[in-house]
């Protein structure tokens, strides 16, 4: 934000009574009491009072909803001359909350005939068509109401307000979703005036609860659920080596599988047959095979070739030490590998659970009674499924597991064949539901108070300069130099020098400036391009070889497309993005996943070359 790459939040804190003090009986009219009394509590009896948690979990309340709603409507920036309120993400609860701002949204507001605000979550039909709507300027829907699904990996310059109509507890999912509004849109209110920040409409107390000393996005991001697994069987290798003598080496173990879940479709034996340092060489075999499926060739696994080529090896996994451990936790355990991950997340994270259940029955990690709990829980939850056959194949071992005798003498083994034999069902077990409630009780907001983003600093001198080159620049596109910048053709020196007197004679830099705009963007004909981007047709010439002959996949064809996109908008792109969002939505492992190595490298050349057309080298 600084340097003027994104814009800055504004934050209004707004307080909502039963949002900080839940709703009370006593304190409810006797009319609303009486409503109070006639809803059907999934308790039975009526409570005293709800606590703030459960409002817009399970209880509904009409009046704040509306609230909030009119608030958001009346403050929110707008745009098309102040007479439309600006894209705006709500951060829902979850879906029934979604769907509930949604109807009062379109019973107050019937003019816009369902339109103008959306529910955009996992479960909405053609969401990504929405989104594509919600990503155009003046296309509905204009509000997105969202659960989890727009947090991350949306990219819509356009979006003026967030709405946190949500508590949150975490730090990074915070700044993630804030990160939805900092992206640059130029020319946003009219030529010339630019999106300068965007509002952040706190309704539950998150900018209090993170306080005014936030750290900025250079906060680490939780781990991958794959790397804490990986790392999770790294300490079970490490714990039943301390326990036991390393025995002679053995022919190496091969799990052959169709997933990176290896051992989960192995032959599961009874716990009696199997010793923890049989568990110990499963988990090691499976680290193994992820490892030998490291494509070396991919630009973040190259660096690391020596270290993976050596634990390819099934004899450094014999008997490593400490130090290997470590360096395999540091240096490897994130790195992409082209075996298929596992689809069912849940399955991935009842693997963690369990194996951070076997860490502590070794001595390792702590916690085991919560860990414990939370089996039991997921277990007893499955007994109600005995209907599903997979569920009713394994029943003595779910009834077992709920119970607590089972847990008396619980071994390693005991466990690891729990985890197999039941990982593929924990999706069914129930997530604890209950009776929804829909009340209309007056709500009260109180007066919004700003809240300043302590470590984020607004646009300096710099992004002002950046701003009136882009509106200079955009306005001379057919100066030769920017010809063919945008049209991807190889500038000359003079060139270069002929864009810095048009600069420095027109007011729009000083020397300053434009030794600024070399050292951030590895250039002048960079940094212009990046304010002018590319002619679309110059990037589609430029893959329109690599496409012909009519081969490519779909997946291949919309992977090019997103290239173009993006080279479109910002004028180059470099390969470490193409590991990243939005071109791995297509492939976790992004371009190694969807195309031969030989054409990842043609990939890369292109891009260079475009790359190197604006240098003038």
């Amino acid at each position: 934000m600084a340097d003027g790459y994104l814009v800055p939040p504004r934050g209004l804190s707004v307080p909502v009574q039963f949002h900080r003090e839940g709703i009370k009986y006593a304190d409810l009219s006797p009319d609303q009491q009486e409503k109070w009394d006639a809803l059907e509590w999934s308790e039975g009896e009526p409570p005293e009072q709800v606590d703030p948690a459960a409002l817009n979990s399970w209880l509904f309340n009409a009046d704040t909803v509306d609230k909030v709603l009119q608030h958001l409507m009346e403050n929110g920036l707008k745009v098309a001359g102040g007479d439309r309120l600006g894209k705006t993400i709500i951060f829902a609860r979850n879906t029934r909350h979604a769907q509930f701002i949604a109807e009062r949204f379109n019973k107050h507001y019937p003019e816009f005939r369902g339109r103008f605000a959306r529910v955009i979550t996992h479960g909405t039909e053609y969401a990504q068509s929405l989104i594509d709507d919600f990503s155009k300027k003046d296309r509905d829907p204009h509000i997105a109401i969202s659960v989890d699904m727009l947090d991350t990996g949306i990219d819509v310059p356009e979006v003026l307000n967030l709405v946190f109509f949500k508590p949150l507890h975490s730090r990074t999912k915070f700044w993630q979703m804030l990160g939805r509004g900092t992206r640059l849109c130029p020319d946003l209110f009219g030529p010339g005036q630019d999106k300068e920040f965007f509002y952040v409409f706190d309704y539950c107390g998150n900018l209090e609860y993170f306080g005014q000393n936030l750290t900025p996005a250079d906060a680490p991001l939780v781990e991958p659920l794959s790397k804490r697994i990986f790392k999770a069987r790294l300490g079970l290798i490490e714990a039943v080596d301390k326990r036991e003598p390393s025995p002679p080496p053995a022919p190496p173990l091969r799990i052959r599988i169709p997933h990176l879940a290896a051992a989960e479709s192995s032959a599961v034996y009874d716990a009696r047959e199997i010793s923890d340092r049989t568990v110990r060489d499963e988990a090691a075999e499976t680290l193994r095979a992820r490892v030998a499926a490291m494509n070396t060739d991919n630009f973040v696994v190259r660096p690391k070739r020596k270290l993976v080529e050596r634990y390819s090896d099934a004899a450094a996994w014999h008997a490593p030490t400490d130090e290997d451990l470590t360096e395999l936790a540091r240096e490897v355990a994130g790195l992409p590998t082209q075996l298929p991950e596992e689809p069912d997340e849940e399955a991935k994270r009842f693997d963690l659970l369990m194996l951070r259940l076997q860490l502590a029955v070794l001595g390792a990690g702590g916690g085991f009674t919560a860990l414990r709990r939370r089996v039991q829980a997921l277990a007893r939850s499955l007994e109600e499924k005995s209907s599903i056959p997979a569920v009713r194949a394994q029943m003595e071992l779910i009834e077992a597991v709920a119970a607590d005798e089972w847990w008396r003498d619980v071994t390693v083994p005991m466990i690891e064949v729990a985890r197999k034999r039941l990982r593929g069902l924990v999706k069914l077990a129930e997530k604890g539901e209950r009776r929804l409630i829909f009340t209309d009780f007056e709500d009260r907001l109180g007066p919004g108070l700003e809240v300043e983003f302590a470590g984020l600093a607004e646009p300096h001198d710099f992004e002002r300069f950046r701003a009136k080159a882009r509106h200079f620049l955009r306005a001379h596109e057919d100066h030769v130099a920017i010809h063919k910048l945008r049209l991807n053709q190889p500038l000359t020196p003079q060139d270069l020098a002929e864009l810095e007197r048009m600069l420095l004679e027109a007011g729009v830099a000083n020397e300053s400036d434009l030794d600024r705009a070399r050292q951030t963007s590895s250039g002048l004909g960079l940094f212009v391009r990046s304010l002018v981007g590319l002619d679309r047709e110059a990037p589609k010439s430029a893959f329109g070889e690599f496409l012909a002959g009519g081969t490519a996949s779909a997946n291949q064809i919309e992977f090019i497309n997103m290239l173009v996109d993006h080279l479109t908008d910002h004028g180059q792109v470099a390969a470490e993005l193409l590991y990243h969002s939005p071109f791995t939505d297509l492939n976790s492992q992004g371009p190694d996943g969807i195309f031969n190595p030989d054409q990842v490298q043609r990939v890369i050349a292109i891009l260079d070359q475009i790359r190197q057309n604006a240098l003038a080298a």
